[in-house]
């Protein structure tokens, strides 16, 4: 996969994450890709929006691809690194890849996937980390309710 390739795919979950800022959530977006590059499905953190503490970007993104034969080759694309539970779900369906955005505001499973076999790239991306930073010093609470800490 190119960088091109990378930043492009990105620029679709950093729509997602502006999305979900705009609406009153939690800036942080996915998508899923095909292993041929296909877009199957995005989304973005909707718990505020939607009361439901299960609907994470990366799970949103999961369910809006719909039913695959098979995860192989799968790239799944996130703003931010993932929780353990979006990690929980890219190990259970064999997600090949993941790329983050970015790993400074949160370290969440990744090191955990790559030692599972999965192929991770982190960008550094600098707006996925002023989006986060910015959202946690305006939200502290909310952000703290989203990744389980009290």
């Amino acid at each position: 996969m190119s960088d091109s390739d990378t930043r492009a795919m990105l620029a679709v979950a950093v729509a997602e994450a502006r999305a979900g800022l705009a609406s009153g959530g939690i800036p942080i977006g996915a998508a899923l890709y095909g292993a041929d590059g296909t877009l199957l499905g995005r989304g973005h953190n909707r718990r505020v929006q939607d009361g439901d503490p299960s609907v994470h970007a990366e799970t949103a993104a999961f369910r809006a691809a719909g039913r695959q034969r098979s995860y192989k080759g799968t790239t799944m694309v996130t703003t931010l690194s993932p929780c353990w539970y979006c990690s929980g779900l890219v190990r259970q369906f064999g997600i090949s890849r993941v790329v983050i955005g970015e790993a400074e505001t949160f370290h969440g499973g990744h090191d955990w996937l790559a030692e599972h076999g999965v192929e991770i790239v982190v960008v550094d991306d600098p707006e996925c980390v002023a989006m986060m930073r910015a959202f946690i010093a305006d939200r502290p609470e909310l952000w703290h309710e989203d990744i389980g800490e009290d």
